[in-house]
Formats: structure tokens, sequence, C-alpha cells
């Protein structure tokens, strides 16, 4: 809860810097309040806070995963400086609504309340509708915010409506209550209609296939930061939601929702994959491998222990962490050459040895190969769900097979083409260097001693 004050109080802060004309300290001052709630989230919660507990409690899991998405949005922060730096006109407004959408995150963390839920979405979601749109003379921007929007205004009533028919047949907004209902009647119709309407809302916030429509249009559009953004703090706070609902709330009528859930997963699996193959173009490979690790994610649900919420922290971790090493690349790239087709990157790796490492040995992260992070990660989700799902797993591993293909693409356009296309006057930042030593260091160390990940979150 007090992490919660602090990030919002420096998300007001940042913007009224703008009002009084010194936009350019929003960032300083973003990244400040992110350090400072950051050491913050490590003490244990305030006594004043107790009150509060039966909407929002700060528990272990809850605390874990704040600290998750406050390093991930603190990363961003730094990349912030270069790639905001044609919106000079409203950097302070970007940087505050990204404070303004992380508060949602970290109210989705600790809800206990389907109230608390509903609040943690919305404070998550509006602030993203507006970021989509940030580039406002591009017509892809603009388009990205109009749809994201839209299609969010319904999942938002599919979420409406099934809390409404939770409550009509529980009569209680408590996540524990509705849980004790559960396994009391377990055949309720309108309460499984309501479980599977909130199932349907959630799959479309975390890009669940078939409700993923949006997503490569909306990362495709999005200026590259936010994408960034989208793709790492918003699927951390989204997923975890889902993983408290599903686990708490609806555990009772765990056998009403698995298939539904599986069967989104296999659709995700098989067609974010197959569609990342046809790309020509690097963000919106990206947006598809984004919809592709929701389904690996997704496989949490599947034979959960008492370390699936560990399981799940560490592989939105590690994925976080490719995420911007990715986008980094990325957003260099796209600001040089105005965009980001394969052909954008050739020879990346002769001009910026750093920047092309980076980028490669997050996508092998992604793809899963072995002494990176995403390997230990996929291995701890695979491992857990073949107890309950065999067929699921097989089928990620397919996936993760296939995506290696387009991961490879970008890296060859990188690593193996003789002459750089990049001029010698434009070298990479400072900040950037020190960003990408830390995430190849990170990805390297979590691939290689999983267990240092336990040991730095205070677990």
């Amino acid at each position: 809860m007090s992490v919660l004050i602090i990030v919002f109080l420096t998300a007001v802060i940042a913007l009224f810097s703008g009002v009084l004309e010194q936009g350019k300290f929003a960032r300083y001052i973003g990244i400040l309040g992110l350090i400072i709630a950051l050491f913050v989230s490590f003490m244990p919660e305030n006594a004043f806070f107790e009150q509060y507990r039966n909407m929002y409690d700060y528990s272990a899991n809850a605390a874990l995963f704040t600290k998750i998405a406050l390093v991930t949005t603190l990363l961003l922060f730094f990349l912030g400086g270069f790639a905001f730096s044609n919106h000079r006109s409203h950097q302070s407004e970007l940087y505050a609504l990204m404070m303004f959408a992380l508060c949602g995150g970290i109210i989705l963390f600790g809800y206990q309340n389907m109230v608390t839920l509903f609040l943690g979405i919305e404070i998550l979601s509006i602030p993203l509708y507006v970021m989509a749109g940030a580039n406002k003379t591009d017509l892809r921007s603009n388009e990205a915010s109009i749809k994201y929007f839209l299609m969010g205004a319904f999942a938002t009533g599919f979420l409406l409506f099934g809390i409404a028919f939770i409550y009509g047949s529980t009569g209680s907004f408590d996540l524990y209550k509705i849980h004790d209902f559960g396994l009391a009647n377990p055949t309720n119709v309108m309460f499984i209609l309501g479980v599977l309407l909130i199932l349907c809302a959630l799959a479309f916030k975390v890009a669940l296939a078939p409700f993923h429509m949006w997503s490569p249009d909306v990362y495709y559009g999005a200026p590259s930061l936010i994408t960034a953004f989208m793709a790492s703090v918003v699927k951390i706070s989204g997923f975890f939601a889902l993983f408290r609902l599903m686990t708490i709330a609806f555990a009772g009528v765990t056998h009403e929702w698995i298939n539904v859930l599986g069967v989104f997963l296999i659709i995700t699996l098989l067609l974010a994959n197959v569609m990342g193959l046809a790309q020509t173009n690097a963000k919106r490979m990206l947006a598809y491998s984004s919809v592709s690790h929701a389904g690996y994610i997704g496989l949490v649900f599947f034979g959960v222990t008492s370390l699936s919420a560990y399981n799940l922290a560490f592989y939105l971790f590690a994925y976080s962490l490719s995420t911007v090493g990715v986008f980094m690349c990325l957003i260099w790239v796209e600001k040089l050459k105005r965009e980001t087709s394969f052909g954008a990157f050739k020879g990346l790796a002769k001009s910026e040895p750093l920047l092309a490492t980076v980028a490669a040995i997050s996508m092998l992260s992604m793809a899963g190969v072995p002494l990176t992070a995403g390997f230990m990660g996929k291995f701890a989700l695979f491992s857990q769900a073949i107890n309950g799902a065999a067929f699921l797993v097989l089928i990620a591993v397919l996936g993760s097979a296939v995506s290696i293909a387009y991961y490879l693409r970008l890296i060859i356009a990188m690593f193996f083409f003789k002459e750089s296309s990049f001029k010698s006057s434009e070298k990479v930042t400072l900040t950037y260097n020190i960003v990408a030593v830390v995430i190849i260091l990170s990805i390297m160390i979590l691939g290689i001693f999983p267990d240092v990940f336990g040991k730095q979150f205070g677990l």
C-alpha cells in the first residue's frame, strides 16, 4: 500500500513538472520515485494499512510481483530519454501515465475483492489507451489507440457482467467467500457463467487468442517504449490478477474453466507462432511473440502447486528482461531508420555490437535456449504442467521450436551481413550500454543460477 502511494505521488509530481515547463525532469523524478518505491517494497507493510486488509493485502506474493513490475518499469524509464526525444512537448505526461498504469498493476497484485480487481484493471488500462496514441501525427498510433479503446471497452463490459453474475449468485465480492460458495455449489449455472465471462475479459487483457486480435496492431502502432511497457508490465499484472482470481476465488469450479483455458492456450500457441513466422516487420513479429508467451505462461494453471506463483514470477521476470532487451535495440534502430522491418537491422552488430548482442541474447532467452533465464522459466512451467496436461506441454514445446525460426531471422539480419547499413556518426548513449550490460548479465545469471532470483527479491 505504501508502495502504491509513493508511485502515485511520483506520477502526480512528474505530471506537474510539465505544467511548470520542466518536462525534461519528469523522467528523473520518475526514476527517483521508482527507486524509493523499490526500496520500500522490501520493508514490511505499515501497520496503519491493516484496516484495508479486506480490500488490498500486501502478501509475500504481492510483494514479489510488485518488485518485478517496479524493476521492469525502472529499466524502461532509463531508456526513455532517447526513446521519447521526439516527444519533447509532452514527455512529462507519458512518464506520469506510465506510473499511473503501474499503480493499477500494483493494485492487481494484492486485491482481495472483485471491486478492487475492477479498479486495478481500469487504472491499468485507461492510461494505456492514451499512451498507445501518443504519436499524434502518426496514423498507425491513432489506429492503435482507438482499436485498443474500443476492444478494451468490450472486455470491461464482459468483466462487469461476469462480476454481476458472481455477485448475484454468491452475494459477496470477497475472493474467499466466493471460493467457499464455489466449493459448496459447484454446479450453479449463474456462477459458472460469471466465471467464464470474467475469464474471457482477463484473457483479453493478457492477449490470449482468440482475444488477441487487438495486440499486433496496437503493439505495432504504439510508440516502441510504450509497446515494451505493454508487453512486460501489463502482462505481469494481467497474469498475476488472472492467477489469483482462478486459484483463489474460482478454485472450487476448476473443472468448469480449466478446459476452456486449455483450448485458449492451444489456439494461442499454434496461431501466434505460425503468424510470427509470416511477419516481415520486427515489431509485429515481437507482438506475435508476446501473444505466444501468453500461451506458455498460461500453463501455470495446470497442475498448480505451492510453487506455482514463484514459477510464474520467475517466468514473467525473465520474459520482461528479454522484452526490454529486444525493444532497446528496436527503439534505437527505429529512431535512426524510421522503420522496423527486418531489413532495417542489417549489419547492426558491426556498428553497435552491444545492442545487437543484448537483442540476440534476449531473443534466445524468449525462445528458451539453455543457459538463459527463459529456459529455466519454461522448464519450471513445463515440468509443473506435465502432470496436469502433457498434451499442452507438447504443443508448447513445438511452439517454442517454431519460435526459434522467427527470432533467428532478426539475429541473422543483425550479425551475418558484411557491411553495416548504419552510419558511424550515431553512437548509443552510455545509459543504453549500462542497461544492455545489466540485462545480458541478468539473463545469463538467472539462466545458470536460477536460485539467485529468490534471494534477490527477498524470499
